[in-house]
Protein backbone atom coordinates (compact mmCIF):
# COMPACT_ATOMS: atom_id res chain seq x y z
CA UNK A 1 0.00 0.00 0.00
CA UNK A 2 1.76 3.62 -0.99
CA UNK A 3 2.33 5.34 2.18
CA UNK A 4 0.24 8.40 1.27
CA UNK A 5 -2.62 5.80 1.48
CA UNK A 6 -1.75 4.32 4.47
CA UNK A 7 -1.65 7.32 6.22
CA UNK A 8 -5.81 7.86 5.72
CA UNK A 9 -6.68 4.82 7.63
CA UNK A 10 -9.17 5.23 10.26
CA UNK A 11 -9.34 9.13 9.11
CA UNK A 12 -11.80 11.51 7.83
CA UNK A 13 -11.61 13.09 4.70
CA UNK A 14 -13.41 15.76 3.71
CA UNK A 15 -15.28 16.92 0.52
CA UNK A 16 -15.08 20.01 -1.07
CA UNK A 17 -17.09 21.12 -3.87
CA UNK A 18 -19.74 23.45 -4.54
CA UNK A 19 -22.95 23.10 -7.64
CA UNK A 20 -23.03 25.03 -10.58
CA UNK A 21 -24.27 28.90 -10.01
CA UNK A 22 -24.18 28.53 -6.23
CA UNK A 23 -22.48 31.08 -4.67
CA UNK A 24 -19.50 29.46 -3.45
CA UNK A 25 -18.35 27.99 -6.65
CA UNK A 26 -14.94 29.88 -6.93
CA UNK A 27 -11.42 28.10 -6.51
CA UNK A 28 -10.27 30.89 -4.26
CA UNK A 29 -13.63 29.78 -1.56
CA UNK A 30 -12.72 26.21 -2.05
CA UNK A 31 -9.28 26.77 -0.92
CA UNK A 32 -10.40 28.35 1.51
CA UNK A 33 -12.52 26.06 3.01
CA UNK A 34 -10.90 23.30 2.46
CA UNK A 35 -8.19 24.84 4.71
CA UNK A 36 -10.64 25.26 7.38
CA UNK A 37 -11.21 21.56 7.02
CA UNK A 38 -7.93 20.81 7.15
CA UNK A 39 -7.26 23.10 10.47
CA UNK A 40 -10.22 20.94 11.74
CA UNK A 41 -8.29 17.76 11.19
CA UNK A 42 -8.89 16.59 7.83
CA UNK A 43 -6.93 13.80 6.28
CA UNK A 44 -7.06 14.60 3.17
CA UNK A 45 -9.19 16.74 0.84
CA UNK A 46 -11.71 15.65 -2.26
CA UNK A 47 -12.70 18.07 -4.73
CA UNK A 48 -13.67 18.82 -8.11
CA UNK A 49 -12.76 20.60 -11.15
CA UNK A 50 -8.77 22.06 -12.36
CA UNK A 51 -9.24 25.22 -10.81
CA UNK A 52 -10.41 24.04 -7.29
CA UNK A 53 -7.95 21.17 -7.32
CA UNK A 54 -4.68 23.69 -8.83
CA UNK A 55 -6.15 26.42 -6.06
CA UNK A 56 -6.47 23.63 -2.75
CA UNK A 57 -3.59 22.30 -3.55
CA UNK A 58 -1.52 25.78 -3.45
CA UNK A 59 -3.60 25.99 0.09
CA UNK A 60 -3.34 22.75 1.95
CA UNK A 61 -0.25 20.13 2.75
CA UNK A 62 -2.95 17.14 3.18
CA UNK A 63 -3.24 15.24 0.18
CA UNK A 64 -6.21 15.70 -2.51
CA UNK A 65 -8.22 13.44 -4.35
CA UNK A 66 -9.34 15.20 -7.46
CA UNK A 67 -11.91 14.41 -10.14
CA UNK A 68 -13.77 16.22 -12.60
CA UNK A 69 -17.08 16.33 -13.07
CA UNK A 70 -18.60 16.19 -16.81
CA UNK A 71 -22.37 16.61 -17.22
CA UNK A 72 -24.96 15.24 -14.38
CA UNK A 73 -25.72 11.99 -16.62
CA UNK A 74 -24.02 8.70 -17.39
CA UNK A 75 -20.49 8.39 -16.12
CA UNK A 76 -19.79 12.18 -15.35
CA UNK A 77 -17.26 11.70 -12.49
CA UNK A 78 -13.76 11.93 -14.64
CA UNK A 79 -15.45 10.41 -17.66
CA UNK A 80 -12.01 9.69 -19.75
CA UNK A 81 -8.64 8.98 -19.54
CA UNK A 82 -8.24 12.77 -20.59
CA UNK A 83 -9.71 14.40 -17.79
CA UNK A 84 -8.15 11.76 -15.71
CA UNK A 85 -4.28 12.84 -16.54
CA UNK A 86 -5.71 16.38 -16.84
CA UNK A 87 -6.62 16.03 -12.85
CA UNK A 88 -3.09 15.08 -12.49
CA UNK A 89 -1.41 17.66 -13.79
CA UNK A 90 -4.12 20.27 -11.52
CA UNK A 91 -2.07 18.80 -8.36
CA UNK A 92 -4.25 16.08 -7.58
CA UNK A 93 -2.28 13.20 -5.38
CA UNK A 94 -5.26 11.02 -5.99
CA UNK A 95 -7.73 10.72 -9.34
CA UNK A 96 -11.30 9.25 -8.49
CA UNK A 97 -13.22 8.17 -11.27
CA UNK A 98 -16.88 5.91 -12.25
CA UNK A 99 -16.37 2.30 -11.67
CA UNK A 100 -19.33 1.59 -13.35
CA UNK A 101 -19.65 -0.71 -16.65
CA UNK A 102 -21.34 2.36 -18.12
CA UNK A 103 -19.71 3.44 -21.63
CA UNK A 104 -17.12 5.94 -21.20
CA UNK A 105 -16.69 9.36 -22.81
CA UNK A 106 -13.63 8.28 -24.97
CA UNK A 107 -14.82 4.82 -25.77
CA UNK A 108 -12.23 3.19 -23.23
CA UNK A 109 -12.72 0.35 -20.58
CA UNK A 110 -12.37 1.12 -17.07
CA UNK A 111 -9.77 -1.16 -17.08
CA UNK A 112 -8.00 0.52 -19.63
CA UNK A 113 -8.43 3.63 -18.17
CA UNK A 114 -7.28 2.35 -14.72
CA UNK A 115 -4.27 0.77 -16.61
CA UNK A 116 -2.73 3.77 -18.36
CA UNK A 117 -2.85 5.70 -15.06
CA UNK A 118 -1.23 2.97 -13.43
CA UNK A 119 1.33 2.63 -15.84
CA UNK A 120 1.37 6.77 -15.54
CA UNK A 121 2.01 5.72 -11.56
CA UNK A 122 -1.03 7.32 -10.62
CA UNK A 123 -2.95 6.61 -7.63
CA UNK A 124 -6.55 5.93 -8.45
CA UNK A 125 -9.70 5.96 -6.98
CA UNK A 126 -12.85 4.03 -7.58
CA UNK A 127 -16.06 5.59 -7.26
CA UNK A 128 -18.41 2.39 -6.88
CA UNK A 129 -22.59 1.99 -6.77
CA UNK A 130 -22.87 -1.63 -6.37
CA UNK A 131 -20.30 -4.86 -5.10
CA UNK A 132 -19.64 -5.32 -9.09
CA UNK A 133 -18.76 -1.74 -9.53
CA UNK A 134 -16.24 -2.88 -6.69
CA UNK A 135 -14.89 -5.98 -8.20
CA UNK A 136 -14.45 -4.39 -11.55
CA UNK A 137 -12.37 -1.87 -9.29
CA UNK A 138 -10.35 -4.28 -7.80
CA UNK A 139 -9.79 -6.81 -10.78
CA UNK A 140 -8.77 -3.43 -12.98
CA UNK A 141 -5.61 -2.98 -9.74
CA UNK A 142 -7.45 0.05 -8.14
CA UNK A 143 -5.81 1.81 -5.28
CA UNK A 144 -8.44 2.68 -3.55
CA UNK A 145 -12.38 1.54 -3.87
CA UNK A 146 -15.49 4.51 -2.39
CA UNK A 147 -19.22 3.42 -2.09
CA UNK A 148 -19.60 7.20 -3.25
CA UNK A 149 -22.19 6.45 -6.23
CA UNK A 150 -24.46 4.10 -3.57
CA UNK A 151 -27.91 4.96 -4.68
CA UNK A 152 -27.40 6.66 -7.71
CA UNK A 153 -26.55 4.82 -10.54
CA UNK A 154 -30.07 2.56 -10.00
CA UNK A 155 -28.51 -0.93 -8.81
CA UNK A 156 -28.89 -0.38 -4.85
CA UNK A 157 -31.66 1.53 -3.36
CA UNK A 158 -30.76 5.13 -1.82
CA UNK A 159 -30.25 4.51 1.57
CA UNK A 160 -31.11 7.64 4.15
CA UNK A 161 -27.88 7.74 5.41
CA UNK A 162 -24.73 5.75 4.39
CA UNK A 163 -25.48 2.27 2.67
CA UNK A 164 -23.35 0.32 5.33
CA UNK A 165 -24.62 -2.78 3.93
CA UNK A 166 -22.97 -2.52 0.67
CA UNK A 167 -20.05 -1.27 2.33
CA UNK A 168 -19.94 -4.31 5.16
CA UNK A 169 -20.24 -6.44 1.82
CA UNK A 170 -16.84 -5.04 0.24
CA UNK A 171 -14.99 -4.69 2.91
CA UNK A 172 -15.41 -8.88 3.65
CA UNK A 173 -14.47 -9.70 0.24
CA UNK A 174 -11.45 -7.30 -0.43
CA UNK A 175 -9.65 -7.33 2.96
CA UNK A 176 -6.48 -6.25 1.52
CA UNK A 177 -7.93 -3.12 -0.50
CA UNK A 178 -8.66 0.11 1.40
CA UNK A 179 -12.16 0.69 1.26
CA UNK A 180 -13.96 4.23 1.62
CA UNK A 181 -17.05 5.03 3.06
CA UNK A 182 -18.76 7.84 1.11
CA UNK A 183 -22.01 9.16 0.27
CA UNK A 184 -24.76 10.20 2.87
CA UNK A 185 -22.70 10.26 5.70
CA UNK A 186 -24.86 13.16 7.50
CA UNK A 187 -23.67 13.08 11.24
CA UNK A 188 -20.75 12.33 13.63
CA UNK A 189 -22.92 9.18 14.27
CA UNK A 190 -22.73 7.96 10.56
CA UNK A 191 -19.29 8.33 10.78
CA UNK A 192 -18.42 6.56 13.60
CA UNK A 193 -21.35 3.61 11.87
CA UNK A 194 -18.86 3.69 8.71
CA UNK A 195 -15.72 2.75 10.90
CA UNK A 196 -17.38 0.61 12.94
CA UNK A 197 -18.20 -1.09 9.65
CA UNK A 198 -14.94 -1.60 8.05
CA UNK A 199 -14.05 1.57 6.01
CA UNK A 200 -11.01 2.13 6.15
CA UNK A 201 -11.31 5.78 6.19
CA UNK A 202 -14.45 8.06 5.86
CA UNK A 203 -15.37 10.59 3.19
CA UNK A 204 -18.06 13.40 4.28
CA UNK A 205 -19.36 16.54 2.41
CA UNK A 206 -22.05 18.01 2.09
CA UNK A 207 -22.41 17.51 5.67
CA UNK A 208 -19.65 20.23 6.89
CA UNK A 209 -18.52 21.95 3.55
CA UNK A 210 -22.55 23.06 2.13
CA UNK A 211 -24.23 25.47 3.88
CA UNK A 212 -27.08 25.61 1.89
CA UNK A 213 -27.99 22.04 2.68
CA UNK A 214 -27.44 22.32 5.81
CA UNK A 215 -29.85 25.68 6.12
CA UNK A 216 -32.26 23.72 4.86
CA UNK A 217 -32.03 20.14 6.93
CA UNK A 218 -32.62 22.84 9.96
CA UNK A 219 -35.34 25.10 8.35
CA UNK A 220 -36.78 21.42 8.05
CA UNK A 221 -36.71 20.46 11.89
CA UNK A 222 -37.55 24.07 12.54
CA UNK A 223 -40.51 24.57 11.00
CA UNK A 224 -41.28 20.73 11.55
CA UNK A 225 -41.37 21.18 15.00
CA UNK A 226 -43.81 24.34 14.93
CA UNK A 227 -46.05 22.39 12.92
Amino acid sequence: MHPLIANLKGKLIVSVQAYPGEPMRHPETMAQIARAAEIGGAAAIRCQGLSDISAIKGRVDVPVIGLWKEGHEGVYITPSLRHARACVMAGSDIVALDATGRPRLDGLSFAETVAALREDGTLVMADCGSFEDAQRAVDAGVDIVSTTLAGYTGDRVKTDGPDLELLREVVAAFPDVPVICEGRVHTPGDAAAAIGAGAFAVIVGTAITHPTSITGWFKAAVEGARA
